[in-house]
């Protein structure tokens, strides 16, 4: 008797689900929010705020080049690539040791402007006490310093040159930033690479030594480079290479 009660239980609830519309049974669909935020300008004063959010947005964007080409950056990283291929260590310290190392470095050098920058700029700007294109004057005049004194007078001179302005600037605060950056650069690229041949000299003669040494001795088919790395090695270790050559770059900046 049970059994049959089941059964026809079962039967009813099976004709009452099949007698429901299948769209019933549906789940609804899901709302779709809709994002508003994008609107006309109702006054003067919001056009300027969004093209101050814009500036801002564009600032942040170039961050990096901006923490790359304008500050000591270039000069370390490429003097601490010299000091790896004239050791011929290959990847030993890694790219990343190198670059970590160097962004320290470079953030010790730069301290002095980011504070200034700091002082002037961006706190006066937070408290509203200036605007945004006064801020950004300000934030420019110390890293404008900066790469004044790190850039060679010939470099300065070819780029206000080709930029036809060489008539038209008579002070330092007459060079555009678009002018002054470049010659930065290029300014830093030579220094790095001075400092780089100097660091290069002791490591060639050592591999002169050793290549010279194996030809006399008939050893020619041994790589002098193998033999010559441990030397280099011991030499750089004997001489606290590091602290000499982070104490150079450090004392290059003036």
């Amino acid at each position: 008797m049970k059994k049959k009660i089941r059964w026809v239980t079962a039967f009813l609830a099976a004709v009452i689900l099949l007698s429901i519309p299948i769209t019933a049974l549906a789940d609804p669909e899901p709302p779709i929010p809709m994002l508003d935020f994008v609107r006309s300008a109702r006054n003067p004063q919001e056009t300027a705020l969004s093209l101050q959010v814009l500036l801002i947005l564009t600032i942040l964007t170039l961050a990096p080049s901006i923490l790359i080409m304008m500050t000591s950056f270039i000069r370390i990283v490429i003097v601490f690539s010299f000091v790896r291929s004239g050791l011929g260590t290959q990847q030993i310290p890694p790219n990343q040791v190198l670059i970590g190392l160097a962004l320290f470095i470079t953030f010790f050098v730069m301290a002095p402007v980011f504070d200034d920058i700091n002082k002037n700029a961006i706190q006066p700007y937070m408290r509203e006490e200036i605007t945004t294109q006064e801020a950004l004057q300000l934030a420019q005049k110390p890293l404008r310093d900066f790469m004044f004194r790190q850039t060679r007078e010939k470099d300065l001179a070819l780029f206000l040159y080709h930029a036809k302005l060489q008539n038209q600037v008579r002070t330092l605060d007459d060079v555009p930033t678009y002018v002054l950056i470049p010659a930065f650069i290029i300014s830093e690229l030579k220094t790095a690479f001075q400092m780089g041949f100097i660091i290069f000299v002791p490591f060639l003669v050592i591999d002169m030594i050793v290549a010279s040494t194996l030809m006399s001795m008939g050893m020619l088919m041994l790589p002098p480079v193998m033999i010559s790395l441990p030397f280099k090695i011991l030499l750089f270790v004997m001489v606290d290479g590091w602290n000499l050559v982070v104490s150079s770059l450090l004392s290059s900046f003036h």
